[in-house]
């Protein structure tokens, strides 16, 4: 990269953006916010040493994955992201116990269902009976 295209690492830096700037791909210079936060809660020298050591396959997904820890942890410095798993465990939670109850709910009218049809056949079947005149 050109000193006048830095990716958001190196103007965050304040450096020279090399031609093989492991951060440009994953730190465009048009969203210099994503790597203010990785930047804030991992530390340059970090980010870098960790997708140095990850095959370039998987650099994007581990970026993307240090950014989204990073939001959320600014965003709620005691939790981070387990905050927001601990939200989504208890709607997991509540969205069973629904199913729960729904099915109950189904069962009940099933068998209440079963009932009427039976008192149906029942009532129809003595109906008949009547019609021997024994």
């Amino acid at each position: 990269m050109s000193n006048s295209s830095r990716c958001a690492a190196c103007k965050s830096l304040r450096r020279k953006c090399p031609q093989d700037c492991v951060l440009a791909p994953y730190f465009p210079s048009n969203n210099p916010q994503r790597f203010s936060w990785v930047h804030k809660i991992f530390g340059a020298s970090k980010i870098t040493k960790m997708l140095q050591q990850l095959p370039v396959e998987l650099r994007g997904e581990a970026a993307d994955c240090m950014a989204m820890e990073a939001y959320l942890r600014v965003e709620n410095p005691v939790y981070g992201s387990v905050g927001i798993i601990y939200q989504y465990q208890q709607q997991i939670i509540e969205v069973q116990n629904e199913i729960i109850k729904i099915n109950g709910e189904i069962a009940v009218y099933n068998a209440l269902l079963q009932h009427q049809q039976l008192q149906q056949h029942q009532d129809s079947f003595f109906s008949t009976d009547n019609d021997f005149n024994l």
